[in-house]
């Protein structure tokens, strides 16, 4: 009929299985179960029930967009350890089995319950296997291998972590400080993390719970590198170890939130963004100077209209060392997977710290704006890491945006600039102040010296002024 549209169902876009039936308009044709057609037709509708399904981020590999980059795929292969089921039965990993055997066995030891330990896992298995990617995991272990790795891997970790404050406890156990650092950066791979359900069930069970949860979150503190460890980063349960730091390393306590959202300006117009890097910025007089807190998230920028300087920018305190790079790439490895839903925080700070990052010439400033520690080497060391990790990155265009905003109008505001490169030329250190009294005082005397060429000195326009003497007449 005229005006009536017909809809039509999934059901009806799938083929009918039977015989064939032709009817005036639709064909529908006999499938084989196991047809190539019928398995690329099943994938699409498990597809979109996955799509539909509502589950937190699961143990995966890299996305291919960082793997396939020759320059940062290093940064997300394990040095030394390899943990859960990604990496697991490779050569190269091997000598490390023999240590997270003697971790696993004291940690089993000290628990004081070994068989309920084990038996726990070997329960929960399913559960367990479901905070990995399927690829990961159905292809190449049954459930009791699964538990077996996982049970291994799980206390290795814990005791690993909780001796990391004691080195020698690891000299005891045969395990050098080269080892050692692998095995921390190690265990903050995107492809090395284990279900932190898992590591929360074997400390439920130990003996020794609260010393084992205390010595996790110093474990973190210090990974974080926070100014205050009292405080706390998130009520949620975390994913893994790498999903917990990163809740860290963005956490803003409410007086810090506060502080932020008083420094933004919503009138600002525009997203024009003529400033390049730190050396520009220090140049139209715009200081650098530490945040209140080491959160990456803690980055603001505060008008001072009646200080000398037209504005000072707050970032927080890093520390850049040979494992910055590969913990920053598999945190934005993590933002990056398709079932992490999130802002995008890590991947945020690191283009806008790349922004104002071109030459060693700015890394230098950093370090002096005390913004920056360089454990790494040259300052070009530093400039190259962060252009290398940055690219192809995608931030969230909200995140700092009023922050760039208010940048930006500053430095286009010449009279403060003025004013502020004045006193960076002729005040910024006693040798300027002395340089600069000198050459106004030795202007004063030439324009003095100027005025009495001209005019004479007061002893001369006085001898002008007075009468000549008489000279008395002779006769």
């Amino acid at each position: 009929m005229a005006g009536i549209e017909h809809v039509i169902s999934v059901e009806e876009l799938l083929p009918r299985k039977g015989n064939d039936v032709r009817t005036e308009d639709v064909e529908v044709q006999v499938i084989e179960k196991d047809s190539p057609r019928q398995q690329w037709l099943d994938e699409l509708e498990k597809a979109g029930d996955e799509a539909d399904q509502k589950t937190g981020p699961k143990i995966q590999k890299v996305p291919f967009l960082l793997r396939d980059h020759k320059d940062v795929a290093k940064y997300f292969e394990p040095r030394v350890v390899s943990l859960g089921p990604i990496h697991h039965g490779k050569p190269k990993y091997r000598k490390a089995e023999k240590y997270k055997l003697v971790l696993a066995n004291k940690f089993v030891k000290e628990s004081g319950k070994a068989e309920s330990l084990y038996a726990q896992i070997e329960k929960k298995i399913s559960k367990l296997k479901d905070y990995f990617n399927e690829e990961v995991t159905a292809k190449k272990y049954d459930d009791e291998k699964l538990a077996g790795m996982l049970f291994v891997d799980g206390c290795a970790v814990l005791q690993f972590i909780y001796y990391h404050e004691a080195e020698e406890k690891f000299k005891d156990k045969k395990i050098k400080n080269d080892q050692v650092a692998f095995w921390k950066h190690d265990l903050f791979l995107l492809e090395n993390q284990l279900p932190y359900q898992l590591l929360e069930d074997l400390m439920e069970l130990s003996e020794k719970k609260e010393t084992l949860q205390d010595s996790m979150d110093r474990f973190i503190e210090n990974h974080a590198n926070c100014k205050d460890p009292k405080m706390t980063s998130s009520t949620e349960k975390p994913a893994h170890l790498l999903d917990r730091l990163r809740t860290r390393l963005l956490f803003l306590g409410d007086e810090e939130k506060k502080r932020n959202n008083k420094s933004s300006t919503e009138n600002i117009e525009g997203d024009w963004q003529s400033y390049r890097n730190v050396q520009e910025l220090r140049a139209a007089g715009i200081q650098l100077s530490p945040s209140t807190t080491n959160s990456l998230a803690d980055v603001s920028f505060s008008d001072k209209s009646i200080n000398v300087y037209p504005g000072y920018l707050y970032l927080p305190q890093i520390t850049v060392d040979d494992s910055m790079g590969p913990k920053l790439l598999n945190l934005v490895a993590y933002e990056m997977c398709p079932d992490f839903d999130n802002d995008f925080g890590i991947t945020s700070y690191i283009c806008f710290v790349d922004s104002l990052i071109d030459h060693p010439e700015d890394v230098k400033e950093l370090r002096k704006g005390k913004i920056l520690h360089n454990l790494l080497g040259s300052d070009k060391e530093v400039s190259q890491l962060f252009n290398e990790i940055a690219t192809d990155l995608v931030p969230n265009p909200e995140i700092y945006a009023d922050v760039k905003k208010q940048i930006q109008k500053c430095y286009s505001s010449k009279w403060k600039t003025w004013i502020a490169q004045c006193y960076n030329d002729h005040f910024s250190s006693p040798w300027t102040i002395v340089g600069f009294l000198a050459a106004f005082l030795a202007l004063a005397l030439t324009i003095l010296q100027t005025w009495y060429s001209v005019r004479g000195s007061p002893s001369d326009s006085k001898d002008r002024s007075s009468p000549a003497p008489r000279i008395p007449k002779r006769y």
